[in-house]
């Protein structure tokens, strides 16, 4: 079988089954990403085969032992945040925070396992060959210690699996999970500092969910069912003296090779070891922006850890290097922005006598002395007319980053913890230069040119990501910056793109956080299913990797993803489906993570997990997460919706999966056409209905920069950022500083509270006529507001917007259009659906009622009952 063709990174990786349902309307498998040519139809995601004519990225042999040349993972990131204040005050319990409150950066949290019952283990195995009877020897581990459930780093989307093909693969629900690759070590993590026991077969791990022949030291793989040694480490007299090997007594273990375990491994000082973070800035700016963007670079700096090496670059018609050797003044060396700099240049740059990486230590004030020596622009010019030759200076960037470095030297490398850091301060579209477009979208070859920058860019990124250097851009300002030419730069790369409204504070606390994020490099996750679960795509930020494991792992059937980075802000969207009816109790799934951290440790992660099979739909529907699955299903339909027309048409298909929902899982009413929701779904469809209304459906954002940025985030997002984007959290400040959780909807509106209304990658602060009218009081529910408002988003990245306004202000409709309109339900709707109504006074319900404006939208009763749906009934 023929190779598949890469994804754009970010994009998804997609595994066509082998018998569509074509006469189902809502079918997601070609309409919502139609596989590539090259794909041919298998019922088995099969072992990639590397192919003569492939173009593609070279092969990757990854040997049984781990090597600097595996992919490699990221342990607990350097804590560079201070430790953020207590959680606010609750009147009940609350759902965790979109970030959860940490008492301290570096004190991870525990593994969130579930408290349910131990999971039923398959039927013993039985070998054919005769020669394995003692069947009393083997011993299953999981029978009566084994933690069930999820660990943080791996969410699903139902703790059970339907057995039944039709019913399981029913698309508009789907099946699947959620991987978070780079998510900080939990405490109690089982480290294991040796090679892992793999299955010379399919290549799985030994893990906890193994039956072990303890005569032998022989393990059964729960992928493939083979047996393999164990080169007599597993040799036991009961199952308890097995329970010594953390594989066999965890879910997730750690494999973690140090460095002075390497053959040819150097160490090197701290200041070498340090990744270094190059700035690269906008010297295009009008004196508001600069002023902000200066206030923002001196606070980055103050802020760096006195070992960060550290760079600047400005850019306009020309490159600026700035050189730290000369403490008295602000001195650049300076190179031709309207093409990519001559490896001459650059040598005489790189070799030179100037230092242009330094240690915040000795040169601080080398750097403040840089930003306050900026100036404003001084031409006439439009902003989106002036030359910003954004290309060559990354280019010049990259180079400064490799430096005399980038050469061996008697074949040891010396590489840096992690990724270095590009951080872009645009102002504006690049328009001049290599990877620039023209001034004007009338420009007579603007569409040749526009495709010509696109490829230019995405090479770039590639280059940067080979030499392990990720590019961050961070836009701010009024001038749209095209950002579908600077996308492929970020994306190769395995960085972010944000807008900003300014150069002012949340553009610098992104400055910050992009900095001090830690990310792993040299990533690679492995993923293996029981072999009635078929993958079929795969959403997030990395693209296939043509790995050749087959002169070790003959029958090795797993899917490979290159991670473009290894961070905590991330995640991997799963779906999934079973290839046939499945007869077996239960059915397992085994991630493997391979990267290497910022301490130079090669680091394997392997996660387990075993979910039973279930007949009964009910006890199916019971298992689903709503929020797991409503983020899935988020990130399968944004995955389409690349284009405002094509936002459109993907609100009309969540109309079309709620209907089907009900059709398939739920009842019908006798004597009408209608459906009832099925109830144990009763958060899903009020989550999809926020998608539809909210800013990544819906026509809330205005310019399509905004939404790509925003469609680009959302599908590269860790899970309890992606659940904010699509649905917003409000809480209600009380007397005394405390607050109430409340459902999003217009009635939390009242004029006399305060209210937060977190959105992901915006946070609001409304406050009521009646409250903002004494002066006291609102100054103490803002400051309250604003507390947890910041607390919420301590660790958020990008950092959200924090905007605070009064009821009946313009901006407040920012605020409203984000709520569901449930002003127009019937007073039993409403109280059934906000409970807090019936606390309100008559006179007060009245004042609420008669103080909102009617529109169009539909809330969200009426919404359902459009699709000849009942609402599911409110617990």
């Amino acid at each position: 079988m023929a190779n598949p063709t890469q994804p754009d990174v970010g994009s998804s990786i997609t595994v066509s089954p082998s018998n569509p349902d074509r006469h189902n309307p809502y079918h997601e498998k070609s309409p919502i990403v139609p596989p590539p040519p090259s794909f041919a139809a298998t019922p088995r995601f099969p072992p990639p085969k590397l192919q003569q004519d492939q173009a593609s990225s070279p092969p990757i042999r990854i040997p049984p032992v781990l090597s600097p040349a595996n992919g490699v993972k990221t342990g607990s990131p350097v804590p560079h945040l201070s430790t953020p204040p207590g959680p606010p005050v609750f009147t009940r319990p609350v759902r965790p925070a979109a970030v959860p409150f940490r008492t301290s950066p570096a004190s991870p949290q525990p593994v969130a396992l579930s408290s349910g019952p131990s999971l039923p283990t398959s039927s013993s195995p039985q070998f054919s060959n005769g020669s394995f009877e003692l069947q009393h020897q083997i011993s299953e581990l999981t029978e009566d210690q084994a933690p069930v459930g999820e660990s943080s780093f791996v969410l699903f989307s139902a703790h059970k699996v339907l057995k039944q093909k039709k019913l399981a693969n029913v698309p508009s629900l789907g099946f699947g999970a959620l991987v978070s690759p780079g998510r900080e070590v939990p405490t109690g993590t089982q480290v294991i500092q040796r090679d892992p026991h793999r299955c010379q077969s399919c290549g799985g791990y030994a893990n906890i969910y193994c039956n072990i022949l303890i005569g032998s030291g022989q393990w059964q793989c729960v992928i493939c069912r083979k047996l393999n040694g164990s080169d007599g480490e597993y040799i036991a007299s009961s199952k308890e003296n097995l329970r010594r090997f953390p594989e066999l007594s965890s879910p997730m273990v750690d494999y973690v090779q140090t460095g002075n375990k390497r053959p040819g491994f150097v160490p090197v000082s701290d200041s070498r070891m340090t990744a270094p973070i190059v700035l690269v800035i906008d010297e295009c700016l009008d004196e508001p922006h600069l002023h902000h963007l200066q206030s923002s670079l001196h606070a980055f700096v103050d802020s760096l850890p006195p070992t960060t090496r550290i760079g600047i670059v400005l850019y306009g018609r020309t490159v600026s290097v700035y050189d730290f050797s000369e403490e008295s003044v602000a001195s650049a060396d300076v190179l031709p922005g309207d093409k990519s700099p001559p490896q001459e240049s650059l040598k005489s740059l790189i070799y030179g006598t100037g230092i242009y990486l330094s240690p915040m230590h000795a040169s601080l004030p080398v750097a403040h002395a840089i930003f306050s020596s900026l100036r404003p622009y001084k031409f006439n010019m439009p902003e989106a007319s002036r030359d910003r030759c954004l290309g060559a200076a990354v280019e010049v960037a990259l180079a400064m980053i490799q430096g005399p470095s980038a050469e061996l030297s008697r074949g040891v490398v010396k590489r840096s913890g992690g990724y270095s850091r590009i951080i872009v301060c645009a102002g504006g579209p690049n328009t001049y230069g290599p990877g620039s477009v023209p001034h004007s979208f009338s420009h007579p070859n603007y569409p040749h040119m526009e495709k010509t920058a696109l490829k230019w860019m995405e090479n770039l990124g590639r280059v940067a990501h080979s030499h392990n250097t990720v590019v961050d851009i961070l836009c701010a300002g009024t001038c749209p910056v095209r950002v579908p030419i600077l996308q492929p730069l970020v994306k190769a790369s395995g960085g972010v793109l944000v807008l900003h409204d300014d150069f002012g504070e949340a553009f610098g606390v992104n400055l910050q956080r992009a900095s001090a994020r830690a990310a792993g490099s040299h990533g690679l996750l492995e993923l293996r299913t029981s072999d009635d679960i078929l993958i079929t795509q795969v959403v997030g930020p990395g693209e296939e990797a043509h790995v050749d494991t087959h002169e070790f792992f003959k029958n090795d059937s797993a899917l490979y993803i290159q991670m473009l980075s290894v961070e905590e802000t991330q995640s991997f969207s799963i779906s999934m489906e079973n290839k046939g009816d499945i007869k077996s109790d239960s059915v397992f799934f085994q991630f493997a993570i391979l990267y290497s951290n910022v301490y130079q440790a090669d680091v394997s992660r392997v996660i387990t997990v075993r979910l039973p099979t279930v007949d009964s739909i009910s006890g199916y529907l019971d298992s689903v997460q709503d929020e797991v699955a409503a983020v899935l299903i988020a990130k399968r339909t944004l995955l389409r919706a690349k284009n405002n027309s094509d936002a459109i048409d993907m609100r009309a298909t969540v109309d079309e999966r709620i209907n089907d929902i009900a059709m398939k899982f739920g009842s019908e009413l006798p004597k009408s056409k209608l459906y009832r929701f099925p109830k144990e779904l009763s958060l899903l469809p009020e989550l999809l209905f926020h998608l539809k209304r909210g800013p990544l459906l819906g026509s809330i954002i205005g310019h399509e920069d905004e939404r790509s940025v925003l469609r680009s985030l959302f599908l590269n997002a860790s899970f309890d950022l992606s659940l904010r984007m699509v649905a917003p959290r409000c809480l209600m400040h009380r007397e005394g500083g405390t607050f109430e959780e409340l459902p999003a909807y217009d009635l939390a509106m009242q004029s006399d509270a305060a209210v937060v209304l977190d959105h992901g990658t915006d946070v609001f602060i409304w406050l009521g006529a009646e409250l903002a009218a004494d002066e006291g009081r609102s100054a103490a529910a803002l400051a309250a507001c604003r507390t947890l408002a910041e607390e919420l988003s301590e660790l958020r990245f990008p950092a959200p917007r924090i905007l605070a306004f009064k009821e009946g202000s313009s901006q407040a409709r920012y605020f409203v259009s984000r709520l569901i309109p449930a002003h127009k339900d019937p007073p039993y709707e409403q109280e059934a659906r906000f409970p807090q109504l019936r606390s309100l006074t008559p006179e007060k319900r009245t004042k609420l009622k008669s103080s909102f404006l009617h529109f169009d939208d539909p809330s969200f009763c009426e919404w359902m009952k459009s699709l000849n749906v009942l609402p599911p009934e409110v617990s």
